[in-house]
């Protein structure tokens, strides 16, 4: 067996093997690189696998080289994602004998094909910047891919887009990081998106997860769970691997915050945050699992043809380690649910580590559902599809899972469907306050350079000092952006009373360092900072309403709060509001 210390890398990454920084956060490891090597998935090997008593493993497929992410159709087709190869493979089992019948059929080509939901009748394939859809035919084979979106981030290290369709309609696709940690340029790496099916409209529904491929949403509670890929280069066993529950609007601490609540010891936020500050803003995972494993695809039990113990438990695929000695992960694990909440994470199909763990046969990936209940997992190493099956007795009824949609509907409507601020109790003021633009005029169109369609830079404010005020807040929204009435595209408040303007272009960031300590809450795009107007084509202009507030104090709000927290901590403390409308139609498609 090989061992390297990365003694190197080390010093790349934090000078020598302790790493200090200027916030007093010390770390010394010692660092691992360690890939067993491939051998072949011959039936001696396979039939070693272990499973629980009762379960049966074998191949249903062979030879498919890269295959990636699984889904499967209701009339039990599977479609197979194959990145390397960029493509997506159909096979059927028609005469029920849990292998594929013959050899596989490519029905789409679209390079790095990776991620695979499917709705009404559809299949939705994403790569690293596109998502496409394509209708279903009655062979299985596919219609024309048809571009839903084009500009997703670009991938650095994560290229490996996931998707699935959430309880209430909305395809949820995690975008991974570009990179171990760092402060990302573009907002959406890290996250997972809440996108339209139509592709029309996209939100970040929660940040500051660095790889989460594998997520699913709970039969009973429909609750929304992922397992996040844990930093590499903190040693062997730092860290574990995340098991998150994944709610609207919240940050799950990368870069800077990992696991229960660690500080990471070489990054630095934006805007002069400390990361105390970012671990307080952040949610610490509910369950660890070991380092370096890497989760990938997730699956509820429900439904599956299993014991009913095993009915509100998920499944996991854990793809194996490289930066961990002895090496980790290459297995399926079961997490164990009790009253909606995981209690513990175990092996459940193993041995695809062979040798002592010298050598492996499967990386495994894919993990879905067979129409017969069965699960079948994807392996891109030896490009195996296995069938894990129930054959020890009495089992539970293979029906699918449906997790209720109440959760989901409930935190995305909060807050939608509302008055303008200025028009809520808790702006409620005696005085009033002149707002004026040098970048537009009051109910003028504004110049396209504010919207997406252009710059995308905020406009400049200003205003007239309010006697007694403490600070300021701004809050801009669009009141006839649908299905979010209204969509608001900026929130900043702490602004202090000495300052009575915003110039052009305002860092997009939770905090800003010039004027310090002035703070940016969350848009209904889901990130801090000014979203810029793009409002659909050929609509009538909408109107978009800055409305300034002068408080009697700052507000003891954390970065990154939106809308209606804000306006719950200044209610009965605003001395004067005033607001200036611009407004903004797009007549014909931009060029692309």
């Amino acid at each position: 067996m090989k061992r390297a210390s990365l003694a190197a890398a080390l010093c790349l990454m934090f000078g020598s093997a302790t790493a200090q920084q200027g916030d007093g956060t010390l770390f010394s490891t010692k660092i691992n690189v360690w890939k067993p090597n491939k051998v072949e998935a011959t039936p001696e090997r396979i039939a070693a696998l272990k499973a629980p008593q009762g379960f049966t493993v074998s191949a249903f497929a062979t030879g498919l080289k890269n295959a990636r992410i699984i889904a499967v159709a209701p009339n039990g087709d599977v479609y197979v994602s194959r990145r390397d190869q960029g493509d997506v493979l159909l096979l059927r089992d028609a005469n029920g004998d849990g292998r594929a019948d013959g050899a596989p059929v490519t029905v789409a080509n679209r390079a790095g094909a990776h991620g695979l939901a499917i709705r009404d009748n559809k299949l939705y394939l994403v790569t690293v910047k596109e998502l496409f859809v394509a209708d279903i035919k009655p062979d299985g084979r596919l219609g024309e891919l048809k571009m839903l979106l084009g500009d997703l981030p670009d991938s650095g290290q994560h290229p490996n887009r996931t998707m699935a369709f959430g309880p209430d309609g909305m395809l949820y696709l995690s975008v991974g990081s570009t990179c171990n940690t760092c402060n990302e340029s573009n907002v959406e790496n890290a996250t997972l998106l809440r996108v339209s099916p139509d592709g029309k409209s996209r939100s970040i529904y929660a940040s500051g997860l660095r790889n989460m491929i594998g997520f699913g949403w709970h039969p009973t509670t429909g609750e929304l769970w992922g397992f996040d890929h844990g930093i590499d280069f903190l040693g062997d066993d730092v860290q574990p691997e995340e098991i998150n529950k994944i709610e609207l609007g919240k940050q799950y601490g990368w870069p800077h915050v990992y696991g229960a609540g660690e500080i990471y010891p070489q990054s630095t936020p934006q805007g002069e945050i400390i990361k105390e500050q970012w671990k307080a803003r952040s949610t610490p995972m509910v369950l660890g699992y070991t380092a370096h494993a890497a989760p990938m695809q997730w699956v509820w039990g429900a439904g599956s043809a299993f014991p009913a113990e095993y009915q509100g438990d998920a499944f996991v695929t854990m793809r194996g380690s490289w930066n961990r000695v002895p090496a980790s992960g290459y297995e399926i694990v079961r997490v164990r649910y009790q009253n909606g909440q995981p209690t513990s994470v175990e092996p459940f199909v193993t041995g695809f580590l062979t040798d002592g763990g010298k050598t492996h046969i499967a990386r495994p990936v894919g993990l879905a559902l067979a129409k017969d209940g069965a699960l079948l997992m994807a392996d891109d190493a030896n490009g195996v599809i296995y069938r894990i099956a129930y054959t020890g007795g009495k089992a539970a009824a293979a029906t699918p899972p449906k997790a209720p949609p109440g959760p989901m509907e409930e935190q995305v409507n909060k807050g939608n469907k509302v008055p303008l601020a200025n028009q809520r109790p808790e702006t409620e003021a005696k005085g009033q306050l002149s707002v004026t633009s040098p970048s537009f005029s009051a109910n003028g169109m504004m110049d396209e350079r504010y919207t997406e369609y252009a710059d995308g830079v905020s406009p400049a404010l200003s205003w007239k000092a309010v006697a007694g005020a403490k600070s300021y807040a701004v809050i801009v929204e669009d009141p006839d952006a649908k299905p979010v009435t209204p969509f608001v595209h900026w929130v900043m408040w702490n602004i202090p009373a000495t300052i009575t303007s915003v110039p052009e272009g305002v860092q997009e960031q939770p905090r800003l360092s010039d004027p310090d300590g002035v703070l940016q809450g969350r848009t209904t795009r889901g990130a801090p900072g000014y979203y810029d107007p793009k409002p659909p084509v050929g609509e009538a202009a909408h109107r978009y309403h800055f409305q300034v507030y002068a408080l009697d104090k700052m507000l003891d709000v954390p970065f990154g709060a939106d809308r209606d927290q804000v306006l719950a901590a200044m209610k009965g403390d605003v001395l004067a509001k005033g607001e200036i409308v611009g407004r903004y139609g797009q007549k014909q498609q931009p060029q692309k």
